[in-house]
């Protein structure tokens, strides 16, 4: 398949897919385009927007998938994102996906997309269960009563997919009109006469967001309307407020609410029917309990350690660390480098001990790749089989504590995989200041797979007591300092709203597609952080400043923490690779080095240090210098000051490990 970028001024179309959550529209994305082709940040924001191509019958499409959404009047960064694409790719046909079992949500997007006079068609998705349940929509009524094309689907089984291409040039505003009342009709009027002609969307719609207070949209006004105008605009609105209140989102959302209900009475659909009670169910069911819950969720991360800890870290690590890079790539690239290269400097800038093959691409490929492509893998059947969402929903009560919503957890498991790519993920959270207590979270007492199985088999050597002391001191760091965050921290929490789909059993063509696209970002995004920083510490090791370090931090390691000098080198070490941090306290612990005191203070610091270099890298990515700075400059000292108090508890209370 071509690149985007190669092919970009031969499109002749754009299709934008839209839709909730959990209806399939990444499903059928992958339908439409068969792989994912370029996925990127929307400019300004931390939405990730994917973009594919497909050619049909000579034409060169290409598909926009958005995120999902509730709303196209903007509550969350998502759903500005997906309004903003539909503004700014004028002409684009859109896709509209539904869930068969419960158009009452989806039909709310069809009356704003009405609004806003884009030619659309209508997936109605997941037909297979709406059957089961009882509530199974009448596809050619539903394409009547709104007066576009409408085509019935299993997307996870490409049945009628093979048709949605051919509808495109069918695509059409639908023909609703909602009547909001004389009062918000006479402003509505008033304001479409101040909204130019060529807006790229509806005026109507424009109009209604505006007086429903859609502050999104000032930067569009900026640039597309006179200030004069802009100050009619604000007096329309502040006329319907004083006569209608500031209730006036609520009032529009009311009256689409009552058109959706009227039209699925007409169409014969008056309630869901209940859920199956099969297994499947059963399951779903106590995966949201919050007594039951509890061992489905340490069933669960049981499977994903012996899949992700043992095979991919374990077998797959192996494979590729041991046998690939150690006993034949870099051997072989140090035979090349010696016979031909005569500058020392240059064979330790590629194979040295902050080689970039010997370092940066054996860490990315040979590490991290395995964990994280098993973790890809896995993670795509908890998001298939419809867990994710209930394990949410289960926590949320917990993570109100703490700033969050349930929705926090996601990238807190993802943590125990990488807590680079969990990074990453955060941005599935609404609010800036929910991603900035996560993020600090995962950076400070998430320890990746790689290193907690090195952690875990060391207290095994030391025993319960210590095991028990290391899991409280990290949970309850976790909880105190995501607390003190959500009050210190500017701005608001977001509300939990998450749609909870049926389990289903994953389908292996769609985990493949999704676990290879995830591979794909993380060879583009992340394997250059790592050779970024391996050249970091390779200039820090050859100017000196690297023994420098070594030197000034040593009183503080062996004063506050009592443990020995080499200890400063082995955290040092673990800046830039976790696992390797972990690995030099085992080692040093092997070989008599620690005492069974020293081992529980040194695995404790090591878990909430600073977080690896990688992450650190992409924090700044996500966040910005000062932040990252910032996180950093918090988490070194307290985790000196967390170990230093342990080491001083342990000493002076007489704990015995």
């Amino acid at each position: 398949m071509t690149n985007l970028s190669q092919v970009a001024p031969e499109f002749v179309e754009k299709v934008i897919l839209v839709g909730n959550p959990n209806v399939g529209k990444s499903v059928i994305f992958g339908r439409l385009t068969g792989r994912y082709v370029n996925v990127s940040n929307y400019p300004g924001t931390t939405v990730e927007i994917t973009r594919g191509e497909v050619r049909d019958r000579g034409r060169l499409i290409e598909v926009i998938d958005t995120p999902g959404v509730y709303s196209l009047h903007p509550m969350s960064e998502d759903e500005r994102v997906t309004r903003d694409i539909l503004m700014s790719e004028p002409g684009s046909a859109v896709l509209q996906v539904c869930d068969a079992k419960n158009l009452r949500r989806s039909l709310m997007i069809t009356a704003q997309l009405s609004e806003m006079g884009l030619p659309i068609v209508v997936v109605v998705n997941m037909v297979d269960e709406a059957r089961e349940r009882g509530v199974m929509p009448k596809i050619e009524k539903l394409s009547e009563e709104i007066g576009v094309p409408v085509l019935g689907t299993v997307a996870v089984r490409g049945k009628g997919t093979d048709r949605m291409l051919s509808l495109l040039p069918e695509a059409r505003p639908a023909c609703v009109r909602i009547d909001y009342g004389e009062l918000v009709e006479c402003a509505v009027s008033e304001m479409e006469k101040l909204i130019p002609d060529d807006s790229p969307i509806g005026q109507r719609a424009i109009a209604l967001m505006l007086l429903s207070g859609d502050d999104s949209l000032s930067a569009w006004l900026a640039t597309a309307i006179s200030e004069n105008r802009i100050r009619e605009m604000n007096d329309v609105r502040n006329g319907l407020v004083a006569r209608m209140g500031e209730n006036i989102a609520y009032h529009v959302n009311q009256k689409r609410i009552q058109w959706t209900e009227r039209l699925l009475v007409r169409m014969g659909i008056e309630a869901s029917g209940p859920p199956s009670n099969g297994m499947a169910q059963r399951f779903g069911r106590w995966a949201m309990d919050p007594v039951y819950g509890v061992p489905v969720l340490l069933a669960v991360l049981l499977i994903a350690y012996g899949f992700v800890g043992a095979f991919g870290a374990g077998t797959l690590v192996d494979l590729l660390q041991n046998r690939l890079f150690g006993d034949a790539l870099i051997p072989a690239v140090k035979r090349v480098a010696d016979a031909i290269i005569p500058w020392e400097i240059v064979r330790d800038f590629l194979i040295g001990d902050y080689g970039v093959i010997s370092m940066a691409l054996s860490y990315a490929v040979a590490i991290v790749l395995p964990i994280v492509g098993t973790f890809f893998f896995f993670f795509g059947v908890l998001e298939d089989s419809g867990y994710l969402p209930r394990l949410a929903v289960m926590v949320d009560r917990i993570f109100k504590r703490i700033g969050c919503n349930g929705k926090a957890v996601l990238p807190l498991v993802l943590g125990l995989g990488c807590d680079t790519m969990a990074t990453l993920t955060a941005r599935i959270l609404e609010t800036r200041k929910e991603r900035l207590i996560v993020t600090l979270l995962l950076a400070l007492g998430i320890p990746c797979s790689a290193q907690l199985g090195v952690i875990l088999g060391m207290l095994g050597g030391v025993g319960l007591t210590a095991s028990v002391i290391w899991f409280a001191i990290v949970v309850g760091t976790i909880v105190l300092v995501g607390f003190l965050a959500s009050k210190v921290l500017p701005g608001d929490s977001s509300d939990f709203i998450m749609e909870i789909p049926p389990i289903r059993f994953p389908q292996i063509g769609n985990l493949i597609v999704k676990t290879m696209a995830r591979i794909e970002w993380y060879l583009r995004e992340a394997v250059p952080l790592f050779v970024v920083g391996t050249v970091l510490l390779f200039v820090a090791d050859r100017t000196g400043a690297l023994a420098v370090i070594e030197r000034v931090s040593q009183p503080l390691i062996v004063r506050l923490l009592d443990l020995p000098p080499k200890t400063a080198g082995v955290f040092l070490i673990g800046f830039l690779r976790r696992d390797y941090g972990a690995a030099g306290l085992y080692r040093m612990a092997q070989g008599g080095m620690l005492t069974h005191v020293q081992v529980l203070v040194s695995l404790v610091t090591m878990t909430l240090f600073i977080p690896c270099l990688a992450n650190f890298l992409v924090i700044i990515k996500e966040h910005g210098l000062k932040v990252a700075i910032g996180m950093a400059l918090f988490i070194f000292p307290f985790a000196i000051l967390v170990g230093a108090v342990l080491n001083f508890a342990i000493r002076h209370l007489g704990i015995a490990l």
